[in-house]
């Protein structure tokens, strides 16, 4: 019966993220992919961007290695940034809430970060290591990673996130949705980033009252 929780911009942010993965790809391939190219991808997770975005310079698409290359680099990127004075901000309730699930729940992280990064992000903002995380699996979408996550496990099931993308995955996956913040509109249970961690309970209950 897991409860999913995806990571950016659900349980949290990290300032300038798109723009550190961009350096990333930077170092690797010498040159720092645009914003337009990023803009191009349709993807939302590390392996489909940094797949297109792979495409797109290259003309051919992105292999394990090319991927390990890619995250060991971001993973080192946001390490310098984010250990030497700039902040991640948690949402604190809704962090508080994961944390009162997980205690009597299965709760998983599913975020599309490479695993590695995931990692990283889940221990700045202080999660539990021995929740599950879930990152981002070659030749892998969201809906996969969803799937993934359920594998073996009786319902009912659920995702909380903040994107369209987010909503979109759940619904093909066929779990409902809890969205945080106004950026994922729809007739699921909203809730803005300064829920506290009661009505995340709550609105989880419901969410998976609603689906069985």
């Amino acid at each position: 019966m897991p409860v999913m929780f995806d990571l950016d911009g659900t349980l949290g942010h990290f300032s300038a993220g798109f723009v550190l993965l961009r350096e990333a790809l930077g170092a690797i391939w010498g040159e720092v992919p645009t914003v337009e190219e990023l803009r191009r991808c349709q993807g939302s997770t590390d392996w489909e961007i940094v797949d297109e975005l792979h495409q797109l310079r290259f003309a051919r698409g992105l292999d394990e290695a090319g991927y390990s290359a890619y995250e060991a680099a971001c993973v080192a990127r946001f390490r310098e940034v984010f250990t030497s004075g700039a902040r991640a901000v948690g949402y604190e309730g809704i962090l508080a809430g994961l944390h009162q699930l997980a205690a009597s729940r299965r709760v998983w992280l599913v975020s599309g970060n490479a695993p590695a990064l995931l990692s990283f992000k889940a221990g700045v903002l202080g999660i539990d290591p021995a929740i599950p995380r879930l990152g981002s699996l070659p030749r892998h979408d969201r809906k996969d990673l969803l799937q993934r996550a359920l594998r073996n496990c009786p319902g009912p099931h659920l995702y909380v996130g903040d994107r369209p993308h987010d909503l979109a995955a759940a619904r093909a996956a066929g779990v409902p949705f809890v969205g945080i913040g106004a950026e994922v509109p729809g007739n699921h249970l909203s809730l803005p980033p300064d829920t506290g961690p009661e009505q995340l309970v709550l609105a989880v209950e419901a969410a998976l009252g609603a689906g069985r």
